[in-house]
């Protein structure tokens, strides 16, 4: 996510300077932002706000919505983001089924759905679900449609979007998951991990701590990490395999083929019907991972946390607070919340994956925004 929300009078950064001006019209609302906040709120000359948004408005992005009172002067005209110029398809492939999403500028879903999915068919079989899903959400095709975000298990490479030894999958090893859907449904596509797919959604509508992490309960156990306002991924784009720090040596066998791990045990638990247990094993690494990086806040979802989500809060909770009074910590207790709408978050945080970079939220890199139609043209929509 951009950590800076001022702008540049530098002809070189067009795009730059029009994707603050969008995201901040985005935050307005049906409300809508007149140029002259739009001025001072980037720290960009009035005129060049008023090219920005006349570009916006040729390309269909942004329309009036209005005048407001007179403070002394001509009364003041405010422009609206047009949520229906563009959308993106948000698909969250997990191992045992899919969730499909289609959102609009504003993030509002228009479109869902879901299916049963077995992540250990032929790469063919998994494909063409993941198209039909798609296209089930386009319906005839008429609306504009960025691109595909895609949320899926990790570990991945999200700048090849190319998959690596998926946990209890190491088939996938190497297929380039990112080109080959493209291939089959023609539009672009951007591929991440399922869990940093849920941390950009959370972050973007966060009102809370910049610094939090996202724990992921479902068919396996990860994390996803908002460090400075940004989605950490690591190096080698591997951060987040929160579910295989190893807690008990010489322990359950994991499906990554180590002993111990986390996500062994919490599973383990889940599967014998203690959600109690699953909790307190599911507060130990939130607990390890509160303590290195003193992380603000830790939001539980995954269909599992949402099956039960009192239970998860109420045990993560009491590892926590337990912790930090062993370690003497002072300050206040780390909040603990539950997202209660089950794997639903991560595809919709897919399809922000397409959205943000719109927006100068976060890096491009990897990103569909240059290429795609926006307002029914193609290429400098948001330049």
């Amino acid at each position: 996510m951009n950590r800076s929300s001022t702008g540049a009078n530098l002809p070189a950064l067009r795009s730059h300077n029009a994707a603050l001006v969008l995201g901040l019209l985005r935050v307005a609302g049906e409300r809508g932002i007149s140029r002259l906040e739009l001025a001072e709120r980037t720290g960009l000359t009035p005129q060049a706000v008023s090219k920005i948004t006349a570009r916006l408005r040729a390309e269909g992005l942004a329309a009036e919505a209005g005048r407001r009172a007179s403070t002394g002067g001509k009364p003041r005209t405010v422009l609206r983001l047009v949520p229906e110029a563009g959308h993106a398809v948000g698909l969250h492939l997990d191992r045992d089924g899919l969730t499909v999403v289609l959102v609009d500028l504003a993030g509002t879903v228009t479109e869902s759905g879901t299916a049963p999915l077995d992540l250990g068919a032929p790469a063919d079989e998994v494909l063409t679900a993941a198209a039909g899903a798609v296209a089930a959400v386009r319906g005839d095709g008429a609306l504009p449609v960025l691109g595909v975000g895609v949320a899926a298990p990790g570990p991945l490479d999200h700048r090849g979007g190319v998959l690596h030894r998926v946990t209890g999958f190491p088939q996938w090893d190497g297929y380039p998951l990112r080109d080959a859907l493209a291939a089959r449904t023609g539009l672009p596509v951007v591929l991440d991990k399922d869990t940093n797919a849920a941390a950009l959604g959370l972050a973007l509508g966060a009102e809370g701590p910049a610094d939090f992490a996202y724990l992921h309960l479902g068919t396996g156990l990860g994390a996803g990490r908002v460090l400075g306002g940004a989605v950490h991924r690591g190096e080698r784009t591997g951060a987040g395999e929160f579910g295989h720090q190893t807690v008990q040596l010489d322990g359950l066998r994991c499906g990554c083929g180590g002993r111990g791990c986390l996500e062994a045990l919490c599973l383990a638990a889940v599967r014998r019907g203690d959600a109690a247990e699953a909790a307190r094993v599911l507060g130990t690494g939130a607990a390890n991972l509160v303590g290195l990086l003193d992380i603000d806040r830790v939001v539980l979802g995954g269909r599992t946390v949402a099956a039960d989500p009192d239970t998860y809060v109420r045990g993560v909770r009491a590892v926590l607070d337990d912790r930090s009074r062993r370690d003497g910590a002072r300050g206040t207790p780390v909040p603990v919340t539950a997202h209660r709408e089950g794997d639903r978050p991560v595809a919709e945080g897919a399809a922000q994956l397409v959205l943000a970079p719109l927006f100068g939220r976060v890096s491009t890199e990897g990103a569909p925004a240059a290429g795609c139609r926006v307002g029914g043209r193609r290429g400098r929509a948001v330049g």
